[in-house]
Parts: C-alpha cells; structure tokens; sequence
C-alpha cells in the first residue's frame, strides 16, 4: 500500500470512527491523519501545521507506530497531546497533559488583545501585559511574539503549568521578555513593585459551570486539567475576583480583557459596570455574533 492508498484507508477510517470536538474546527479528518503521519516519524507539528506539508514515505516501522498513534486517538487521548503541538494564532506551541490545549475560539481574545498591545506601544515604548491563569502560555507568548514592544508576566497556579510556559518560552526563544510566577490569581504581585503598572491584563478563566463538568466530552474532562475550566457554580468564581482586584494592579488608562463563555455575555459587562473602576467596557464577538470576550479599560 503506497502513502496515497494508506492515507485514503485512514481517511475512510477516521470519517466513520473519529468524533471531532466542536471546540476544535482544526483538527479535521485530514489533519488528523496528517498529523500523527508526522508524529509517527518522529516531527511534531500540529494539525493546522500539517495540512500545509507534503507527507512522506513510511517505514515498515513507522507504518505500525502510525496505527498505534491513531488507536490513541480513536480512544479519545486528545490530538495535541499525542503530537506535542498545538497551533495558536499562527505559532506552533508545545502541547500536553499540563494545561488546557489552546482553543480556535481564544484566538479572539487573542487577537483582540494583540491589537491592544499595539496601540499601547504607540503611546510607550515598553507595554506591560500580565497573562492572569496564563495555563500553557499561548495568549502571552502570543503577544510576545507579535509585538516586540511588549514585556510580558504570566502567572498560575498550577506548578505544571508554570513548567509547560517556560518550555514554550524557551521553545520561542522569548525569554529575553518573559517572567513566569507561580500563585494564585494577584497574591505573586502583591507589592508595590506591580501596583497600576500593568497596561494589560489578559485572561482565559475557567467559566464552566461545575454542574456542566460531567457533560464534557471524556476527552477534555479524562485528559484536560480540571481547573482549568471549571469555574464554579455559576462559572464566575474566578472572573469575579478578576473584574474586582484587576484595577489595583492595571495603569490608568490599561485595559483589562478575558474570555467568557457563551451567553455570559451581558451580565460580565454589566459586572465590570457595576465596580464603578472602568469607564470604558465593550466586548468581543465571533463570527456567530455572540460576544466572546470582555475588554474593560480603568478610569
């Protein structure tokens, strides 16, 4: 069987077995294939990443570790943590077990924060941004790597987490402008070192309602770190803390900005509204229309 016929077998295969998350539109049937292709030769590249590549010829060897690689996938074991990448906006990352895998979706959040970062760079010559929950790192690094001007803080509370960012850090070699801590939400910058000098604050808070946690799919609750996306009895444990503690820590005029769920919408802006500390609150919203991120910006 040549690598065209093998990849028509699997194709058939996958379109009749593989269920393909909603939350994750890039990892379609053929990059699927194509992926673990490349993993089963040793060349980690995301999904998005492998749709753009020529696939190569495979050993007998690497045939077998193509079909074990896809029985993992079949059971469920998330596609980026199989191939150890994940691409966001653009930009390959390094992908496991130790934070939430970036999703399409956050890239709104995402961009619209980038473009932030730039037109604070047009007032000063170094934006400070802080990536609260940063998780793996991606909306930080993203930031970081897009905009030069910027000099980016992350911050979690999972120590895995924290390891899973400096190895990507050091993977976009960015380590010139970017410092991790480890801690819970503000407390590892309770000083006055951090007091209203951040010109951003960035979020992807978990604001999942704990009641709807059973009714993820087993490849996110089974594989995903659990505080990463759950959020409590109504899903806005975290964010309200966020709203509430952000304007001691942001500049006058920064800018915070997270994502929420959907149909949370009108109630976190009338939240940021309701601290009396923004005097500008807008949202974000995906192609659908439905709002998918809240900026606020500080009085």
């Amino acid at each position: 069987m040549n690598s065209e016929e093998r990849f028509n077998f699997l194709k058939v295969k996958l379109e009749r077995e593989l269920i393909i998350p909603k939350d994750k539109p890039d990892e379609t049937v053929d990059a699927t294939i194509k992926a673990l292709w490349f993993a089963s030769i040793g060349l980690p590249v995301s999904a998005e990443q492998a749709e753009t590549l020529p696939l190569p010829e495979l050993s007998e060897l690497q045939v077998e570790s193509l079909d074990k690689l896809l029985e993992q996938r079949l059971n469920n074991k998330p596609l980026a943590h199989i191939t150890g990448r994940q691409n966001f906006m653009g930009i390959e990352m390094i992908a496991d077990y130790r934070a939430l895998i970036p999703r399409k979706e956050t890239e709104i959040l995402g961009r619209r924060a980038l473009e932030l970062s730039y037109q604070l760079a047009q007032q000063k010559h170094r934006v400070k941004v802080l990536d609260m929950g940063c998780g793996g790192g991606n909306l930080g690094l993203a930031i970081a790597y897009f905009n030069p001007n910027t000099e980016i803080y992350a911050s979690d509370n999972s120590v895995e987490a924290i390891e899973l960012t400096r190895e990507n850090i050091a993977f976009l070699k960015l380590d010139d402008r970017f410092h991790t801590s480890l801690g819970d939400l503000f407390n590892p910058f309770e000083s006055e070192e951090f007091y209203e000098q951040f010109d951003l604050i960035v979020c992807n808070p978990p604001y999942i309602s704990t009641a709807m946690i059973p009714n993820l799919m087993s490849e996110i609750s089974d594989h995903e770190p659990e505080q990463a996306f759950d959020g409590g009895t109504f899903g806005i444990n975290l964010v309200k803390r966020l709203i509430t503690e952000s304007p001691r820590f942001l500049t006058r005029p920064g800018w915070l900005i997270f994502e929420i769920g959907v149909g949370q919408g009108p109630f976190m802006k009338q939240m940021c509204k309701n601290i009396n500390r923004f005097y500008q609150v807008e949202s974000v919203n995906d192609s659908n229309g439905i709002m998918r991120a809240i900026l606020a910006r500080k009085q």
